[in-house]
């Protein structure tokens, strides 16, 4: 085996993926997959889990699709238990659920007087607590392992002030701080077996923001040119270029000494003032 090979070795373990049916989530999912890690998709809806299942099994690899809410710490435990009785241990926690909501954001033509508040409490509630909850009932069970890794999805919208997503981005920017916090709690309740990490995307157009950055016809649209303009690599982020930080995050040997980072690939988006 390769010092590389060796490095990276993530053959064996267990992953499980919330907000499993989504686009970016099952992309990541089948990187891992190719890695030989063992993936649990969960999602609320179980037919989409399946679907991306589904795709790794017909790659020869092995996955499950099932249905939880991130958001029912009951429902969770009970997921859990299933996911112990058939695979004995879980290494990794990937919390790739949330999403927004028209009510949460601020249109052309609002302003945040405008704003939809029980819209607002969903995305924040969908965004923080599904991420919250299962790290709280996955995370015991790497505690009592001593071993496992827990890796969160940040956002762009978490480090700077975008404009209209209000909702989602107060949420985002509680859940780099909940990985901050808890990457210490773990840490230093747990010999330092259990690490926590986020990674925190640029744009990526997928099935919510679609029609937001790009027009039936493929051009860009008004807001589209704008991120556009403030990525210095002058494009947006295809699904599978998550894959990598990932893969990074998740390696007991490569990323042996990091916790509490939260990890832009973005593109330089971040780094980038507009000027």
């Amino acid at each position: 085996m390769s010092y590389l090979d060796q490095l990276f070795e993530l053959e064996g373990k267990v992953a499980v993926i919330t907000g499993g049916g989504g686009v970016l989530a099952s992309e990541i999912g089948g990187g891992l997959s190719k890695a030989g890690v063992k993936i649990v998709f969960l999602d609320i809806n179980e037919e989409a889990a399946k679907e991306a299942a589904k795709r790794i099994e017909e790659q020869g690899g092995t996955a499950v699709g099932l249905k939880t809410n991130v958001l029912d710490i009951e429902a969770l435990k009970a997921t859990r238990d299933e996911v112990l009785a058939q695979f004995g241990k879980v290494d990794i926690l990937l919390n790739a659920a949330g999403g927004n909501m028209p009510g949460a954001t601020i249109a052309p033509g609002q302003t945040v007087f405008d704003l939809d508040v029980n819209d607002l409490n969903k995305v924040t509630t969908l965004n923080y607590n599904g991420t919250v909850l299962p790290s709280m009932v996955f995370g015991e069970v790497m505690a009592k392992q001593r071993s496992g890794n827990i890796i969160n999805i940040s956002s762009m919208a978490a480090m700077q002030s975008i404009t209209r997503v209000l909702g989602y981005s107060a949420a985002k920017a509680a859940v780099s701080n909940f990985t901050s916090w808890m990457a210490m709690e773990l840490a230093m309740k747990f010999e330092g077996s259990v690490r926590v990490n986020a990674i925190a995307p640029g744009f990526f157009i997928g099935n919510q923001n679609r029609a937001l950055l790009t027009s039936p016809d493929g051009s860009y649209t008004e807001r589209g040119n704008q991120v556009i303009n403030k990525t210095p690599m002058g494009r947006f982020g295809l699904a599978h270029e998550l894959v990598g930080a990932v893969l990074f995050l998740a390696s007991d040997k490569a990323a042996s000494f990091v916790t509490g980072i939260v990890m832009p690939v973005d593109g330089g988006f971040s780094s980038f003032s507009g000027v």
